[in-house]
Order: C-alpha cells, then structure tokens, then sequence
C-alpha cells in the first residue's frame, strides 16, 4: 500500500514545519518566497493533491464532536485542541450536544460539505452508520476514551485510568482508611469501569474485601456527587473516605457532606479525578488525579492532521494531593 502524503510528509520533504505548510496550502501570508517555493515543490513532486477551502477536503479544519460543554472536563480538552491546532494552522469546528443517531447523521453531512481534514470524537456513543461513512471517505477519526467506550476499530487517545484509580484509592489506604466509597461515571462508560478497576485491584492488595454498599454510578456532574454521596453517608455504617471518579462530582460530595454537618477533610475525605481548575477554587482544594486532559486534545489534532501516525496512546496519570484527605475521623 502506497504511504499517503500527508502535510508532515510535506513539511518533511521541504524541510519547513507543519504550520508552514498550512499556511502555503491555505494560501495565508507570512511565508518567505523561498521557503513557500519549496513548499509548491514538494506539493508538485509528490503529487499530493491542492484541496482549497470551500466545501472539499483539505480545508484546514478539523471537527471536534463533543458530548457538552458545559463541564471544565470539556473546557479543559477544548484548550488543547484549541491551541495544538492553532499551532498547525488548523481551524476547529465544535460540534456539541450530538447525542443522538440523527443529529450526528446531521453533523456528519456538515462535516462531510465542509472538507474538514480530520474529526475528533469525544461522545459515548457514534452510530455505527457514521463510522462506517467516515472509514470510507478515508476522513482521519480519533477517539478521546474517556468519555466514549472501547472502539477497536478507531484509534484512541486515553489517559491511564487503571492506573488513576488505583492510586487515588491507595493514597487513601496509606492514610488508614478502610471503609472508601467510590461514585463512578455512567456505567457503560470504560473510563469508569477502569477507575473501578484499579479501586477494586487498590483493596484487594490490601486484604479488603470488595463492598458493593459502598460503590455508586454517578453522571460525573455535580448533581450526580450530591445524590450519591449523600446515599454513601446516610448508610448505617457510612465511607470514611469517597473516590469520585470527576472532579465536579467530588464537589457535589463536599455539597452532601455539608448538609450533614460533616466537615472535609476532618470527618470525610475526598478524591477526585482530572484535576481541572474548579480544585483549586473550592474549599478545602481538592486532591485529585490528574489525567491529562489539554495534553489528550493535542494529540488528538497531531494525530488527525498527520494520519499515518494512528493506533492506542494512553498518557500517564499522576496523584496531586492537596488538602481535602486526611486520617479517617475517630468516632
């Protein structure tokens, strides 16, 4: 199989970097003469084929697909698409809200009338039918994993949940918790399952049995941390420490708490999980795993405007303890 040219193969050849590109193939000023010859030379010898704007592939853009964005989950991806691409010389289209078959067969014909180079899936769910029409325009997909379940078939870019979740859970441990609630994201979704996991592996080592009292599936929202967490400590023998598997859920804990008159991290602690800013606003700041999720975004445009380069990425997750855990409260 013939390697397709791609604009890295471009800027490879003509020895300029990828944003040069963009701008000749996009006919932008700021290129020098010389640089932007060289540029139409590799274009002319490899016969990649000029697809300008208006409506036809090769117009500079990538979709970004994207389940809402009103979480700093989104706002936090949305920085490192944002800026990864302007570094490309790429422009970001976001589509928000495709929650359902129809509205993505909608997008779909959008995107499809535009010529975006790439897409960037961030939703739980992509009809098959749409998948299917964008392996056979040949349009480069990514997967952000977190939100999404496993899709063989499309390369993901994915944080190391397992990983989160276990260390979130052992930090706990190592501070004599022995009675850890966990409130997951949606159920179906594989970043929750493998947050559970590493929780669920965390307690083994430590000889504690699995309680399914204390493991909750929440939304991920703060709505979904009050509901839940108030559930875990109204229990007869309550957590003395719950893993919220977002951090925005973790908040809606604190919430819950509150209304019972418990005090974070005195008598409950709290983890949560992506480090996004709302952790340092709230009191106490909120220790958390940071997944990272500007860093995902930016990969995910490297990896669309420079297709040959596909496959499973995870990048690393990492504990950043703050104020909100503590040793379990003495009765």
């Amino acid at each position: 199989m013939t390697e397709p040219i791609t604009v890295a193969k471009l800027a490879e050849i003509a020895g300029v970097s990828i944003p040069t590109v963009s701008k000749v193939l996009n006919r932008r000023k700021g290129v020098a003469e010389p640089t932007r010859e060289a540029v139409e030379d590799a274009i002319r010898t490899t016969g990649y084929v000029r697809r300008p704007r208006g409506g036809r592939p090769g117009a500079g853009i990538v979709d970004l697909l994207i389940a809402g964005i009103d979480s700093q989950w989104a706002f936090a991806l949305m920085q490192g698409v944002s800026a990864e691409a302007q570094r490309l010389g790429l422009e970001v289209i976001v589509t928000a809200n495709a929650a359902d078959a129809d509205a993505q067969e909608a997008w779909l014909q959008r995107m499809v009338a535009r010529g975006s180079d790439g897409v960037i899936v961030a939703v739980a769910e992509m009809p098959g039918q749409v998948s299917a029409e964008l392996r056979e325009r040949e349009v480069p997909v990514v997967l952000i994993d977190p939100v999404g379940a496993r899709a063989p078939a499309l390369p993901t870019i994915s944080a190391t949940n397992w990983a989160g979740g276990l260390s979130a859970t052992e930090h706990l441990l190592e501070l004599g918790h022995r009675r850890i609630g966990i409130i997951t994201g949606p159920e179906d979704e594989m970043c929750s399952l493998d947050r559970l996991d590493g929780y669920s592996a965390a307690l083994r080592r430590a000889g504690i049995a699995l309680d399914t009292a204390l493991i909750r599936h929440g939304d991920s929202l703060v709505s979904g941390g009050k509901l839940h967490g108030g559930t875990l400590l109204d229990l007869e023998d309550p957590p003395t420490a719950v893993f919220s598997c977002s951090d925005e859920q973790a908040y809606g804990v604190y919430e819950a708490a509150a209304e019972r008159g418990l005090k974070v991290p005195k008598h409950l602690s709290v983890v949560g999980f992506d480090d996004v800013n709302l952790c340092q606003w709230i009191s106490p700041q909120l220790t958390t795993v940071r997944q990272p999720l500007a860093e995902m975004g930016a990969a995910a445009v490297r990896r669309v405007a420079n297709p040959s380069d596909m496959g499973r990425l995870e990048l690393p997750t990492s504990l950043v303890i703050r104020k909100s855990t503590a040793h379990p409260f003495i009765r």
